[in-house]
């Protein structure tokens, strides 16, 4: 039997719209967990006094996560469809945490945001300041173009088919305006925590007759969530394999009786135990001891692949955020500087040279700076409009060049999508989107501290 395709799927959604409760479900319905497993989450968790967290327990592995009711990190699970071997990231919802969404979204082929049709919930996720809205501008930003709409608690609603109307008519057009094509979109009414509509069609929303995607090879239909994820369509990584390697680093751990271990996807190209590494932007060298993907000791890992790389000891400090790769074919260099399009999405005055916001590129949150605006452009027709303006603001697409406080691994967008794209973030606000048009390699000379922090806040 073949090997499935591997596919990598991010969970959004606001705060307490059910996203880990759905997720934990599906991953248990698929085989993912056991039944006892279940049953000893739903034990300890009516021991706090949330027995209905069961499911969401299969994700929130942390003690604070399960105390508070929230997920802070994002989790990593597996499963696998009758198509597709699922890697499924459940990315925190409170906006507190939302970088660390941002490093689940940068991952994943494709998006699946769960919206709840409880009265209330649905309008504070869509608000101007809701999650649910956020989460979709980071998931197109970060170039996840394949999208399900997961229409939760649709049993507090009494299974209506006029609220679930009410939800998928203002999510296709806030979707819309982000990017995402409607008619591409396939929408699901369920319950996360009965199970509706999850694998099998539900009896409780007789009303609803599927929904219906168009795809590259065609229209496609189901009825199920499940059968959403099998329309998924591949991932281009899953052909990624002969380019230069790109491991982006989400963390780095030090285990007792083994030694440092990375961990990320690999974006493109293969690595192979014995294989020597570069590290950048601080040009760190090691070799690959083992490669291990859930819990399995790999020969290789591909493109698309989760891995975590045992290495040798090194002196130097690895960060979530570097870059590894193969030293004789490629290597991730140090940027000194980038110039970027960048659009400004959400902003209350002007952005002038001298700006300083957090930029969200792959698995890296690096202060920079705007040192330069060389001209604004039209959107539409990508012709300059004005040279060296002084300012640009919210609705502005420019040429900037941005200079990074801390070392830093980009790449021009049309060499490496994933090391390409980035998110302009000031707090918790998403101030703009850009991508990177050509870089300067070099050392960053500026130090953290002399910058102005009170401009500048992770």
């Amino acid at each position: 039997m073949p090997e499935k395709v591997h596919i990598t799927i991010v969970v959004l959604g606001h705060l307490d719209h059910g996203k880990s409760t759905t997720t934990g479900h599906l991953i248990y319905k698929c085989g993912g967990v056991s039944r006892d497993t279940i049953a000893e989450y739903e034990q300890e968790a009516a021991g706090l006094g949330k027995a209905s967290f069961k499911y969401a327990w299969v994700l929130d592995k942390l003690r604070a996560e399960r105390e508070r009711g929230l997920t802070i990190d994002i989790s990593l699970c597996t499963f696998e469809t009758p198509k597709f071997a699922v890697t499924v990231i459940d990315a925190p919802g409170h906006r507190d945490y939302i970088k660390n969404t941002i490093t689940g979204a940068s991952q994943a082929d494709c998006a699946i945001l769960v919206t709840s049709a409880a009265t209330g919930e649905f309008e504070a996720g869509v608000d101007q300041g809701g999650q649910s809205r956020q989460h979709l501008v980071l998931a197109f930003t970060l170039g996840v173009r394949q999208l399900i709409v997961a229409v939760n608690k649709m049993d507090t609603t009494w299974w209506s088919e006029d609220r679930y109307n009410e939800i998928l008519k203002e999510t296709s057009t806030l979707g819309k305006k982000i990017g995402y094509n409607p008619k591409a979109t396939a929408f699901v009414p369920i319950s996360g925590f009965y199970g509706d509509n999850m694998l099998e069609e539900s009896p409780n929303m007789p009303w609803y007759k599927g929904w219906t995607r168009e795809t590259k090879a065609g229209v496609v239909k189901g009825k199920t969530l499940l059968d959403a994820i099998d329309a998924v369509e591949p991932p281009s990584h899953y052909y990624a394999t002969n380019k230069p390697l790109r491991l982006p680093i989400r963390d780095v751990q030090e285990v007792p009786e083994i030694g440092t271990v990375l961990v990320g996807r690999i974006e493109t190209g293969t690595i192979t135990p014995g294989m020597e590494l570069t590290i950048a932007p601080t040009n760190i060298t090691a070799e690959v001891i083992s490669i291990e993907s859930n819990d399995e000791e790999l020969h290789a890992g591909h493109a698309g692949d989760h891995v975590s790389v045992h290495i040798t000891e090194v002196e130097e400090d690895i960060r979530p955020g570097y870059v590894a790769g193969d030293p004789k074919n490629d290597p991730p260099e140090s940027v000194a500087s980038f110039n970027a399009q960048v659009v400004i999405l959400n902003h209350s005055g002007e952005i002038s040279p001298g700006y300083t916001a957090t930029v969200d590129c792959h698995t890296a949150h690096i202060p920079c700076r705007l040192s330069r605006i060389l001209h604004k452009k039209d959107r539409r027709t990508g012709r300059p409009t004005e040279q060296s303006p002084d300012s640009i603001r919210a609705g502005d697409c420019a040429i900037v060049e941005m200079v990074p406080y801390e070392p830093m691994c980009v790449e021009p967008y049309s060499k490496n999508p994933c090391l390409g794209r980035f998110l302009i973030r000031d707090e918790s606000c998403t101030v703009g989107v850009g991508t990177v048009e050509s870089v300067e390699f070099g050392i960053v000379e500026n130090e953290y501290d002399e910058y102005d922090h009170e401009n500048y806040s992770d």
